[in-house]
């Protein structure tokens, strides 16, 4: 051979009969399958997306005092610290929240430290009376894994809670289990409720009780002394054991006579604490226990970072079914409501299943048009490649999830196209009859060399182009990554093992087969080649034709691009996911109490249980219940107000239901606003987005000079989320009114009677709140037990009945707080919310109806924004990728998914212009050519020709994955030029090398209806 093989021709050429090859192909499968083995599963990809809450009290401040005070001085010092993408920071009465969250990538413990410098070293600049920062970093990996409710007919929230404090000191100790919690259920505690009529009478004050009992629960090792050669040590005072060593503390002496607790306590109560949540387990109309409602307790299980979540699920369970009859009694049901591990576990077995699938159809294709012994080839190649690309997730540390699941899918598509080229080209030139009698070898290698390098030049175009999703920013940016570095492996590994692994298969398969015939085929035009030479023969002959040609492309391309502003194709971040879970969100008014807010769950609860698709539902009043992802963001896990509530609804499963966790939201979000509205409830209904979680998906900041101005335009702004059709679930970030007491202290009258103000306040925190006064000493108790004096609840429970409150004066007289104190009637002040060290007001929605993305709803509203009429005649200035430079001036941000979209969507286009760039320098490094590459990426934008119209059809959205298979695709036009190129160069006509490409544009036609294959496996099974 005197043809310059190049590198696939030499790689075909060393490794044909090597004996190393088989043994690669060995390797590579055993590294496949011990990386699918041991590669973590897990649900949400491992975002490093560092959030610290920063808390810090102030109390009896406003919220504007505790803004000015302690907010503003904490934004300051953290917006200094590089790395910090945004500060969000909440001032309430007498408290502060303060959000800082880092750019994508920073490490945690960097984060950490550096605010924690950062504070300490300038605690000094805090004023008195604020406390100490509290710290608390989150992350992905405190998102609870597994979730299991426990209920039962005759078990009430007590007792549940003492099985569940068992469960969870077992569930512990299970290897790379990190966090375990309890939500629900009454703990145990030891409750004095005190009588005020009996404490006037015997003439003491709840304070003096506290005091007494303290100072009884005291025991300190007083030290220790030698005696008869021993040391030994001397422990003294008493401690709480049992309700006994309560009730015999003496609290004072009338008369000459002790006075005992039990003597002015109305009851000393050793059980559950009084509900400050609840917890309920609902059955729904498609469980075979029908639909009703059971007190529950949950407990949630944390892994480690980077641990499988499906063994860990798996040992949890197992250990908690070990403990079933034995620790856990036997009429107590434990439901997994929750189990991140298994549903990793269905993703990846489904992944392998699609993989199977794909491999089977694409295999079947080749063999119908190629041959069964050609299609043995593309059968070894692709699991080779897999395996291989398998191996890079593993060495680079990735987990399998639904991020990196979609990235190998998305590698599916293009593995099988170097494999199908190379043994095309090998089997063409097995059949040519200037072949015949000449060594297999040598015809094998001069085939690859022939197609050897319009593959590499295509590989490294497609690497090229789907490389640039790598540096994507923000939260979107862990969601892309996967998949440039998966289909840059797959794409390199399909290269090499087209050079390495096919030819070597293909000389075994096919080339001894066609070696030992008589006859070989005469190397003929086929029907293909004769029908590409029909349609191309008069396209280059004539002028007119090729001009006619290229109008009606333009034309078609004109109208496939209309079809989006047309609305006939939309525009989404991405697709809806099939999730088996919801969430309903309850907001009572501020200031509903605990019960009424568990009355509107209830029957929010029993109008879940009568559909169809729900098997059952978690209630949590008053606590959040598990959150995932989209909670974290939202920090769902702070709502333990009483007028909070929200119910976690579990769907069957997929494979047992028609719709979509989308649709089923679509049709239970006016059913639940009806029951909702009813009790004067605000509904939202959370779906877990495909994507990166955000605030709403709907969100509009409002900014401006003044509070009061800034809540007047957001309120305008709320009635147009209220009024625009598609909108829904419309919020914002404004407290209704609350009613508050505010209880001055008469200086001048408390110092007559010798009583001091602290005394009347620790008095009133007592009967409001209860005091702890140290814990009962039960050695069996998992959890803390506390002794606790209160109030009975009459005495507490009213404005008449708190000034009835007596304390002792110095002269041993009683007094009521009703002559100490005067007593004002106001509102609590509504929070302040900051952003980024703005002041800022939030409206939120979310979208269902026609329209199904924000980038409609949002042009909907602009147009009514547009009419918004502002105070002191303000124009109302509106951003979309950046924050306002100045409050001086009323101005709004369109933020939540909107924000995401415009960055996902510009940092792709940025992107794909890159590609262009680098696409265009390859190819003329390649061809030597300014022109040539002009040609070959004429047809990249022609792509949206089917694109488009395909979404059309099919009424699905264009995404974020559409525009990644619009940059990857037009992959084989530029081989398909090379062939015409080397004809024309062997003295053809320009013409008829053109026009007798045909066969070997059905060599890169057959890839492409590979790749379809495959997916519409992948469709069907997705779809069931």
């Amino acid at each position: 051979m005197t043809q310059d093989l190049g590198i696939a021709g030499r790689l075909a050429k060393s490794f044909l009969n090597s004996k190393l090859t088989p043994l690669f192909i060995a390797a590579s499968l055993a590294i496949g399958i011990f990386a699918i083995a041991i590669i973590p599963r897990e649900e949400e990809p491992q975002i490093i997306v560092p959030m610290l809450d920063i808390t810090t009290s102030m109390p009896g401040a406003s919220p504007a005092e505790v803004e000015e005070r302690v907010t503003l001085p904490i934004e300051n010092l953290v917006h200094q610290i590089s790395g910090v993408e945004y500060v969000y920071s909440t001032s309430s009465p007498g408290q502060s929240l303060v959000i800082v969250r880092f750019l994508v990538g920073t490490p945690q413990e960097d984060a950490l430290v550096k605010v924690y410098s950062k504070l300490y070293a300038n605690v000094d600049r805090m004023p008195p009376g604020v406390s100490q920062p509290i710290i608390k970093a989150r992350s992905i990996d405190d998102v609870p894994i597994l979730a299991m409710t426990l209920w039962g007919a005759h078990y009430n929230g007590y007792q549940l809670r003492a099985i569940a404090d068992e469960m969870q000191h077992n569930i512990a100790q299970v290897s790379d289990v990190s966090q375990t919690a309890i939500i629900g259920g009454l703990p145990r505690t030891m409750r004095v409720v005190l009588s005020t009529a009996k404490l006037s009478a015997y003439g003491l004050s709840p304070m003096v009780i506290v005091g007494h009992l303290q100072a009884a629960n005291a025991s300190v090792q007083a030290g220790q002394f030698s005696e008869n050669n021993r040391e030994v040590r001397v422990d003294v005072g008493n401690i709480f054991a049992r309700r006994e060593d309560l009730e015999a503390v003496i609290v004072g002496v009338v008369r000459g006579r002790p006075v005992y607790l039990r003597d002015v306590a109305d009851k000393i109560v050793d059980g559950a604490a009084d509900p400050s949540d609840y917890v309920v387990y609902g059955t729904a109309t498609a469980n075979h226990e029908g639909a009703r409602q059971y007190p529950a307790v949950t407990i949630t299980v944390a892994k480690r970072k980077g641990t499988n979540a499906t063994d860990i699920s798996n040992a949890v369970l197992k250990r908690v079914h070990e403990m079933q009859g034995v620790t856990i009694p036997s009429d107590v049901t434990v439901t997994t409501t929750r189990n991140y591990g298994e549903t990793a576990k269905d993703k990846s077995d489904e992944l392998l299943e699609h993989l199977l699938l794909a491999t089977l159809s694409v295999t079947l294709l080749v063999a119908l048009f190629l041959g069964w012994r050609e299609s043995g080839v593309v059968l070894l190649a692709i699991p080779v490649t897999l395996a291989l690309t398998m191996s890079v997730f593993y060495f680079l540390g990735y987990t399998i999830n639904r991020v990196t699941l979609f990235a190998l899918i998305f590698s599916i598509g293009i593995l099988v196209d170097d494999a199908i080229v190379v043994v095309e080209n090998m089997v063409r030139h097995f059949r040519l009859p200037e072949n015949h009698g000449r060594p297999m070898s040598e015809i094998a290698v001069e085939a690859v060399a022939e197609v050897g390098n319009p593959t590499i030049l295509a590989t490294f175009a497609v690497i090229a182009a789907v490389l640039p999703m790598a540096f994507v920013r923000g939260l979107m940016g862990p969601y892309m990554r996967p998949i440039p570095v998966g289909a840059s492996a797959a794409m390199l590994f399909s290269l090499l093992v087209a050079f390495v692994v096919s030819p070597w298969a293909a000389l075994r398969l096919v080339g001894r087969h066609l070696q030992g015939a008589k006859v070989l085929e005469p190397e003929t035009e086929n029907w293909r080649t004769r029908l590409y030479r029909r349609i191309m023969t008069p396209l280059i002959q004539s002028s007119r034709n090729r001009t006619l040609f290229f109008i009606a492309v333009f034309v078609l391309l004109l109208i496939s691009v209309a079809l989006v502003p047309l609305g006939l194709v939309r525009v989404k971040l991405l697709p809806f996911d099939n999730k088996s879970e919801l969430q309903v969100i309850i907001n009572m008014p501020d200031g509903t109490p605990l019960e009424q807010t568990a009355r509107v769950t209830q029957a929010l609860g029993e109008e879940l249980a009568r559909q169809p698709d729900v098997l059952n539902y978690q209630t949590y009043t008053g606590t959040s219940g598990p959150y995932n992802f989209n909670g974290l963001v939202r920090h769902y896990y702070l709502r333990r107000q009483p007028n909070q509530a929200d119910i976690q609804v579990n769907l069957l499963p997929a494979s047992q239901r028609k719709e979509q966790s989308h649709a089923i939201a679509k049709r239970l979000r006016p059913l639940l606003d009806a029951v909702g509205n009813a009790y004067g409830a605000r509904i939202q209904v959370s779906e877990v987005p495909p994507g990166p979680p955000v605030i709403q998906t709907l969100v509009a900041e409002v900014y401006g000079p003044n509070l009061a101005g800034q809540t007047q335009v957001a309120q305008q702004i709320k009635s147009i989320f209220q009024h625009t059709p598609g909108v829904v679930d419309t919020d914002w970030y404004v407290e209704d009114p609350e009613p508050r007491l505010v209880m001055h202290v008469d200086d001048v009258k408390a110092a007559e009677h010798g009583i001091a103000v602290s005394d009347v306040t620790h008095a009133l925190a007592l009967a409001l709140s209860g005091t702890e006064v140290g814990l009962i000493h039960d050695p069996i108790s998992r959890e803390p037990v506390p002794a606790i004096v209160e109030l009975d609840r009459a005495d507490r429970s009213s404005e008449q009945g708190l000034e009835n409150i007596r304390l002792p004066g110095s002269d041993g007289s009683m007094v009521s707080l009703r002559e100490l104190v005067t007593v004002e009637h106001e509102t609590i002040e509504p929070s302040i919310y900051h952003k980024n060290l703005r002041r800022v007001v939030y409206v939120t929605g979310d979208v269902a109806g026609a329209e199904e993305s924000p980038v409609y709803a949002i042009l909907k509203m602009n147009k009514k924004l547009d009419r918004l009429i502002l105070p002191s005649g303000y124009v109302l200035a509106r951003y979309n990728a950046s924050m306002p430079e100045s409050t001086d001036h009323y101005s709004m941000k369109w933020d939540g998914e909107w924000h995401i979209t415009i960055e996902v969507f510009r940092d792709m286009g940025i992107a794909f212009a890159a590609v262009l760039v680098l696409i265009y320098v390859l190819v003329v490094g390649w061809f030597r050519s300014f022109l040539v590459p002009l040609i070959i990426m004429a047809p990249i934008p022609l792509t949206l020709i089917g694109i488009l119209p395909a979404h059309a059809l099919l009424g699905a959205f264009f995404t974020a994955t559409s525009m990644i298979g619009f940059i990857a695709g037009g992959r084989h036009h530029r081989a398909q030029l090379d062939h015409p190129r080397r004809l024309h160069r062997a003295s053809y006509p320009r013409g008829n090398a053109v026009s007798g490409s045909g066969d070997r544009c059905w060599c890169h036609a057959l890839p492409s209806h590979a790749v379809d294959c495959g997916s519409r496996c992948r469709r069907r099974k997705r779809d069931s």
